[in-house]
């Protein structure tokens, strides 16, 4: 029971990071906050993402290049240039460490209006930050795992973010459904939206990208949005922009 608990709150907090902070936060803007909370939702991140932690600044910059070039050969994560969603992955993975080390010249028109905190960025990407965080996992698994099949779940915990990226960035511009064209591959795919938090409202996403709210009809429920509701509601954050579905053409 406790591995199962530890293994479901690291991917829902870790996921939650994700798309709240490092998505909807530093690559939109979405939201404002303060530099008490920004710090504090900074670190919250590092600290959930662990031994797989994503640089904000790199994340936002290879989101926007994904809106601006979304399915093209410009994309640095399309399902439709890569054989698999792992050498997907392993292709977003080198294009990741060029953009966080300023070697990645698409990169630069993107540059600007991110979180930024030295201290942990470089933290987070040293090998003994890595190294300690899975360090620990595998301690608690030592400590209270009761069958041996419970180790797999092991990689899991070490790839953390990038496995939510790769469900994301395969599964929403491969299945599921469109509402708009957008003259690219995004779709919703709501059947698979349980380990995603929202965001796998990919084609939703992408023909409204200030849309803080990722469902459209009625029935796509977006849980991430609820969270920034109420801490919009809670003044730890400020909604920038409020786009109602009424306003929208949403295909039949």
């Amino acid at each position: 029971m406790a591995i199962l608990v530890f293994f479901v709150a690291h991917y829902y907090l870790s996921l939650f990071t994700q798309t709240f902070y490092l998505h909807r936060y530093a690559a939109h803007k979405m939201f404002t906050m303060n530099k008490f909370w920004e710090r504090f939702f900074f670190l919250f991140t590092y600290i959930c993402q662990g031994s797989s932690f994503l640089s904000p600044r790199a994340y936002a910059l290879l989101h926007r290049m994904h809106h601006a070039y979304s399915d093209t050969e410009m994309d640095p994560h399309s399902p439709l240039f890569s054989s698999n969603a792992f050498s997907m992955m392993w292709k977003t993975k080198n294009i990741y460490n060029d953009v966080l080390n300023r070697n990645y010249a698409a990169a630069e028109r993107f540059e600007g209006d991110y979180p930024e905190w030295n201290l942990i960025e470089n933290i987070g990407d040293k090998w003994y930050s890595r190294l300690g965080w899975g360090t620990a996992y595998v301690l608690f698994y030592i400590n209270f795992a009761t069958a041996w099949w419970q180790y797999l779940l092991l990689p899991i915990h070490f790839l953390m973010g990038p496995i939510h990226g790769a469900i994301v960035n395969w599964g929403g511009h491969k299945y599921g459904y469109q509402n708009f064209d957008n003259h690219d591959h995004s779709k919703n795919t709501l059947a698979l939206d349980f380990l995603a938090f929202g965001e796998l409202f990919q084609n939703n996403h992408h023909k409204l990208p200030m849309r803080v709210n990722f469902g459209v009809k009625w029935w796509e429920f977006d849980p991430t949005y609820v969270a920034i509701w109420t801490l919009d509601k809670a003044r730890i954050i400020k909604i920038k922009r409020k786009v109602t579905a009424q306003k929208l053409q949403v295909a039949a």
